[in-house]
C-alpha cells in the first residue's frame, strides 16, 4: 500500500474535543434531540452512539422514543413541540421511518435553525444558493477530512459518484463552493471509469461495493470513500482500497475513513446552531 491512510477516526476525535471546548464556553449547553420511531436494530444502535457521543462533550440529551405505530399528525405534533421549545438547539429525525410514515412532510417540520442533519429542503435551499447554514453531516465531514490532509481543493478536478440527497448532492455542491471543478457520475453515465481516471479528487458514494478499482484513478489521485457494505468476506466501501491504495496518493480506509465523521459533524453542527441563535438574541436585543 502506498497511499496515505486519512484516518477519520483521529479526526473525530480531534473535532469532538474542539466541540467539547465550545460546549464549554456557550452560555448555556446545546440541547440535542434525537427521535427514534420504532425499533429498528440499526437504527437504534446509531442513535445509541449519537446520544452517547453528545453527551460526552457536554450536550444534553433530549431523546424521543416512539412507537412503530405512531401516526403522522402524532409525530408531526411531537416535531411541532419540539421545534418551539428554547430547550431544544438541534432536531434530528432518524431515518429510515415506517413505510406508512411522510419523511420529506415530517422533515418539513424542522426548522432550518435547528436542521443539525442539514437535510431538510429549506437547509438544502441554503446550500445551493450558499448562504449560511447547518450543512449535511457526511458530506461536510469529507470536506473536513480533506482539509485536513492538506488537499487543495482550488481549481482541483473533483469527480462524485453517486446523486443521492443525503451524500452525492449535497457533497457536488461543497466542493464547488471551495472552487473545485464537480463532475457527478450516477447510474446513467455510461463510463464512470473514464470520468473518475481524470479526477484529483474522487468522492465515492455510490452504494456499490468495491465499484471503484485501481484502473478507474489516476496516479496520485485523493480518493475519498463514503459507501460501507457488509459481504461475507467483511467490511467494505464503495473503493477496492487494497487495489487502488497502489495508485491514489491518499485513501480513507473503511471502517475508520468517512463513517467516524458523520457523528462528529452532527455534534459541530449542534453547537453551531446554539453559537447563530445566541447571535440572532443578541442582533435583535434580546
Amino acid at each position: 500500500m502506498n497511499a496515505t491512510l486519512i484516518d477519520g477516526k483521529a479526526a473525530a476525535a480531534e473535532l469532538r474535543a474542539e466541540v467539547a471546548r465550545q460546549v464549554a464556553e456557550l452560555p448555556a449547553s446545546p440541547g440535542l434531540a434525537t427521535l427514534l420511531v420504532g425499533d429498528d436494530p440499526a437504527s437504534a444502535i446509531y442513535v445509541a452512539n449519537k446520544r452517547k457521543q453528545s453527551t460526552a462533550v457536554g450536550i444534553r440529551d433530549l431523546h424521543r422514543h416512539l412507537p412503530a405505530d405512531v401516526e403522522q399528525v402524532e409525530l408531526a405534533a411531537v416535531l411541532d413541540e419540539l421545534a418551539e421549545d428554547p430547550e431544544v438547539t438541534g432536531i434530528l429525525l432518524q431515518l429510515p421511518l415506517p413505510r406508512h410514515l411522510d419523511a420529506t412532510a415530517l422533515l418539513a417540520r424542522i426548522p432550518p435553525e435547528k436542521d443539525v442533519d442539514g437535510l431538510t429542503e429549506r437547509s438544502a435551499g441554503k446550500l445551493a444558493l450558499g448562504t449560511a447554514g447547518l450543512r449535511p453531516c457526511t458530506p461536510s465531514g469529507v470536506i473536513h477530512l480533506l482539509d485536513r490532509a492538506g488537499v487543495q481543493l482550488e481549481g482541483a478536478d473533483a469527480v462524485v459518484v453517486g446523486r443521492s440527497l443525503l451524500v452525492g448532492q449535497p457533497q457536488a455542491q461543497m466542493l464547488m463552493e471551495r472552487n473545485a471543478t464537480v463532475t457527478v457520475c450516477h447510474s446513467r453515465t455510461r463510463d464512470v471509469a473514464a470520468m473518475t481516471r481524470r479526477a484529483d479528487v474522487i468522492v465515492a458514494a455510490a452504494g456499490v461495493p468495491r465499484m471503484i478499482g485501481a484502473d478507474a484513478v489516476k496516479p496520485g489521485a485523493v480518493v475519498i470513500d463514503v459507501g460501507m457494505h457488509r459481504l461475507e468476506s467483511g467490511l467494505c466501501g464503495d473503493v477496492d482500497t487494497e487495489a487502488v491504495a497502489r495508485t491514489a496518493s491518499a485513501i480513507t480506509p473503511v471502517p475508520g475513513g468517512v463513517g467516524p465523521m458523520t457523528i462528529a459533524m452532527l455534534l459541530r453542527n449542534t453547537v453551531l446552531a446554539a453559537q447563530l441563535t445566541d447571535a440572532a438574541a443578541v442582533g435583535t436585543g434580546r
